[in-house]
């Protein structure tokens, strides 16, 4: 499976983003979907997740503020980001994964695909 996310910019904190990962050569929804970041200098780090059974999970830091959806008729996820922090800059990475359990969703290493990343930026 291809990914290709896209979405991220430059904003102003408090500012809103949508991001899409848009797959195509398989169904998306045989697959766990995550959406990870990595900040300059920072590990790769986990922001929310869809598993196979449609079950959404997300990082502490983000649950109150960014969300994930599905749309499956466009193969498409999306992770919706409100209140945007400066903290929050980083490359967003979206990933897919067949085999993946619930507790492992939070783990970049059990996913199979990843797309190239959209830069988000965000202004103080």
């Amino acid at each position: 499976v291809q990914l290709q996310a896209c979405g991220g910019g430059l904003v102003q904190a408090g500012d809103s983003l949508r991001l899409s990962c848009a797959a195509s050569g398989r169904t998306f929804s045989r697959y766990a979907v995550g959406w990870f970041r990595q900040a300059p200098g920072k590990e790769r780090e986990f922001v929310a997740a869809i598993g196979r059974s449609g079950g959404r999970f997300s990082a502490d830091s983000v649950k109150e503020r960014f969300t994930i959806s599905s749309d499956n008729a466009k193969n498409t996820v999306y992770l919706q980001m409100n209140s945007l922090k400066p903290e929050n800059t980083a490359v967003y990475f979206c990933a897919a994964g067949q085999r993946i359990i619930q507790s492992s969703l939070r783990n970049p290493l059990q996913y199979d695909y990843w797309g190239q990343g959209t830069q988000v930026t965000v202004s103080s």
